[in-house]
């Protein structure tokens, strides 16, 4: 994968990049504030040579409130294929809710503390760079559990409910059934009777339901 870091601290601007070219990605740039991050995207965009995804901090320079994520959003409407990870060193569910507010193709959320967890932040990256999702754990419990639709959230059943939290993450059936120790028939069944109690048809693409079910339990 191509990638392009945006980040103010170099340390871990340099630790994210070391991580990703000894695991075979090409890191093309690495900047340290929103400005620089679209302008360089601009550039690469020109020589048709746009990255496969950008990881951005949330809070970068001048003011570290919310440029990363503002540039972040501007980048998805300027260049819709480019894949998008957010890091943010806390759950802001402000700043996930407006990244999903319009297509969550490609579209990542993810506490910083995953890059710790090597495999799982590398995996994450790579599925927003093919056009998926993946939000944080911890992200997807506050959107569930803040939602306005609890009336229909309560009719699910509390394995159901466990279901949709890993969907949300951007979790095939198979992970979910290897996460939840079951067969993949029975996370398939789980997942019919999800769609069908939220009024929601199921369509192709594992990033297609998860921004379904986001957009409807945030709507």
């Amino acid at each position: 994968m191509r990638v392009v870091i945006a980040e103010d601290s170099v340390l871990l601007r340099e630790g994210l990049t070391r991580l990703l070219t000894d695991r075979g990605h090409e890191v093309v740039a690495g900047v340290g504030d929103a400005e620089a991050l679209i302008k360089v995207i601009g550039e690469l965009a020109a020589e048709g040579a746009l990255p496969d995804v950008v990881v951005a901090d949330v809070r970068m320079p001048p003011t570290h409130t919310d440029e990363g994520v503002r540039a972040s959003i501007r980048l998805r409407r300027d260049h819709p294929e480019l894949g998008v990870l957010v890091l943010s060193q806390y759950v802001e569910e402000q700043y996930a809710t407006e990244l999903l507010a319009g297509s969550s193709r490609g579209i990542g959320y993810l506490l910083k503390d995953r890059v710790a967890e090597v495999r799982e932040f590398v995996d994450a990256m790579v599925r927003v760079a093919e056009g998926g999702t993946a939000l944080d754990p911890e992200v997807v419990a506050q959107l569930l559990g803040r939602s306005r639709k609890q009336d229909v959230l309560a009719h699910l059943t509390p394995r159901e409910r466990e279901v949709l939290g890993l969907m949300a993450e951007g979790r095939t059936n198979s992970a979910i059934a290897r996460q939840l120790v079951v067969s993949h028939g029975a996370v398939e069944k789980h997942v019919s009777n999800i769609f069908l109690k939220l009024g929601l048809s199921q369509s192709d693409g594992d990033h297609r339901r998860v921004l379904a079910v986001l957009t409807y339990l945030n709507s």
